[in-house]
C-alpha cells in the first residue's frame, strides 16, 4: 500500500480558488490521495505559501474566475519561467470557456468534479514531458 501512495506523497499540488468550500474538499481530497496540497484563494496567497516552503510546486489546479483575476493570469504568475503542469476548473459551463482555456493551452474540467476525472487529469498532468499546459499530441 505504501509503494502505491509513494509517488504521490512527493507531489506538491497548489490549488486556487476563492470559494471556501472548494479549497477545503479540494484540498482534503487531495491530501487523502497522499498530494500535498496548498490551499490558496489567489495566486498571492499561494506565492506566499510556497514562499515558506521553499519548493515549486509539481501542479497548478486554478478556478478560472477568481475575485482577483482569470485563473490563466493566475498560473502564468506562479509559473513565473518555471514549466508547471496546470489546468483549469471552472463552475461556469459557458463554451467561451473552455475554447479560452484550450486556445491557452489549457485543460478545463467543469465544477462538480468528479474524483474519477481528476484522478485522470493528474496522471495525466504528471505523466507530461512536453511543455506544461500543452496538450499531449
Amino acid at each position: 500500500m505504501q509503494s502505491a501512495r509513494a509517488p504521490s506523497a512527493t507531489k506538491l499540488i497548489v490549488v486556487i480558488d476563492d470559494d471556501p468550500l472548494v479549497l477545503d474538499a479540494m484540498g482534503g481530497l487531495l491530501r487523502s490521495w497522499g498530494y500535498r496540497v496548498v490551499s490558496a484563494p489567489s495566486d498571492h496567497a499561494a506565492l506566499a505559501s510556497l514562499a515558506q516552503k521553499q519548493q515549486p510546486p509539481d501542479l497548478i489546479v486554478c478556478d478560472f474566475h477568481l475575485s482577483e483575476g482569470t485563473g490563466i493570469e493566475a498560473i502564468e504568475r506562479i509559473r513565473n519561467s518555471a514549466p508547471i503542469p496546470a489546468f483549469l476548473i471552472s463552475g461556469d459551463a459557458a463554451p467561451e470557456r473552455l475554447r479560452e482555456a484550450r486556445a491557452r493551452g489549457y485543460d478545463l474540467m467543469h465544477k462538480p468534479l468528479d474524483p474519477t476525472r481528476l484522478r485522470a487529469m493528474l496522471n495525466e498532468a504528471f505523466g507530461r514531458s512536453s511543455v506544461p499546459g500543452a496538450r499531449k499530441q
